[in-house]
């Protein structure tokens, strides 16, 4: 199994905390974000993880260059940042031709990703790709999922301000290697890869601890309540 981390963005809502370094350092408890989640997919026997980056991408290159999880790490720098879709698009043949995870690395994880990969791999057969989703605190933030009672995605609303319950997507993704080829021409994966893929997404809830790291004030909850090794 091989993962791809999003790491490129310019983490603006987290300013002025990324005015001086790159959203996926920015630290838990003392640890870069970044390294816990290698760690964390390490220790799920991912062999092999790709980070794509762009902003501060020297401080990022430099910080895994000094670890020591840096011979089962690669980068790729974005010069203009492709889109969480493009990103794939652009990075299909890391997967070498095998089902892969794919992850917005702007979020603090407690997840079980071992069981994740397990559950993909146990996924109803028609589906593409499993989701993970948690539940959140402010739906209107997030793309809040509408289920069936095989617990596969039937909708799909993205920061919608009507109330649709607050079960939400956490943009961690294990995907088939029949949906990364599939994917050729799209830019974003919320707005146009997951619509064509409704009714063939599996979804897995989990109730351990995710926060997406995006504001102050999840930063300062993921200090308070993150149990980081």
């Amino acid at each position: 199994m091989r993962a791809v981390l999003l790491a490129a963005g310019l983490g603006t809502r987290l300013r002025p905390l990324t005015d001086t370094v790159p959203k996926c350092l920015v630290p838990i408890k003392g640890k870069p974000l970044l390294d816990i989640w290698v760690e964390s997919l390490l220790h799920a026997g991912v062999k092999r993880i790709l980070v794509n980056l762009h902003y501060m991408h020297e401080l990022v290159e430099d910080h895994i260059a000094n670890t020591a999880y840096r011979d089962q790490v690669e980068t790729v720098f974005e010069p203009e940042l492709l889109g969480t879709a493009g990103t794939l698009v652009a990075n299909q043949e890391f997967f070498k031709g095998e089902d892969g995870m794919y992850i917005h690395a702007d979020n603090y994880s407690e997840v079980d990703i071992s069981q994740l990969i397990e559950l993909h791999f146990q996924r109803p057969k028609n589906c593409l790709m499993t989701m993970l989703a948690f539940r959140t605190d402010t739906p209107q933030t997030c793309g809040i999922l509408e289920l069936d009672d095989q617990n596969v995605l039937q909708k799909m609303y993205e920061k919608s301000p009507e109330n649709h319950g607050n079960l939400a997507n956490a943009a961690l993704y294990v995907l088939s290697n029949e949906l990364v080829t599939s994917v050729t021409t799209e830019h974003d994966f919320s707005t146009q890869v997951i619509p064509k893929l409704l009714k063939r997404i599996y979804v897995v809830e989990t109730d351990k601890t995710y926060i997406d790291i995006g504001t102050p004030e999840s930063y300062q909850r993921a200090q308070e309540i993150a149990n980081v090794d």
